[in-house]
């Protein structure tokens, strides 16, 4: 089982397990750390909206159009912002660092 470390709104590090196969929203949700994910994983909203640290996002499947064009209704988002439900657990990514992105208000 792969390790996946949250990086919270307010710095706090959370390294959680995460199961293969698991999205990153799938384990954030099965962990209790705050991230929305309204659509459930079915790439219709961005509310899963996460950072990745840059050391990783090249280690990442590059985004598909659908993602890049929900990430444009993202606040706050960066050169490596990725949809948290589309970001799949596996042993390559044993040690995947995110941060939480700022929230509007």
């Amino acid at each position: 089982m792969a390790k996946l470390t949250f990086i919270e709104r307010d710095g706090t590090r959370r390294e959680v397990e995460a199961p293969d196969g698991l999205s990153v929203m799938e384990v954030a949700h099965l962990h209790g750390i705050e991230l929305e994910g309204a659509c459930e994983g079915s790439l219709a909203c961005a509310t899963c909206h996460v950072i990745v640290e840059p050391e990783w996002f090249d280690k990442l499947d590059d985004a598909s159009e659908n993602e890049e064009d929900m990430l444009d209704m993202a606040f706050g988002v960066t050169a490596t912002s990725r949809l948290g439900c589309q970001i799949r657990m596996s042993d390559d990514l044993d040690g995947l660092v995110v941060k939480l992105p700022p929230t509007e208000d």
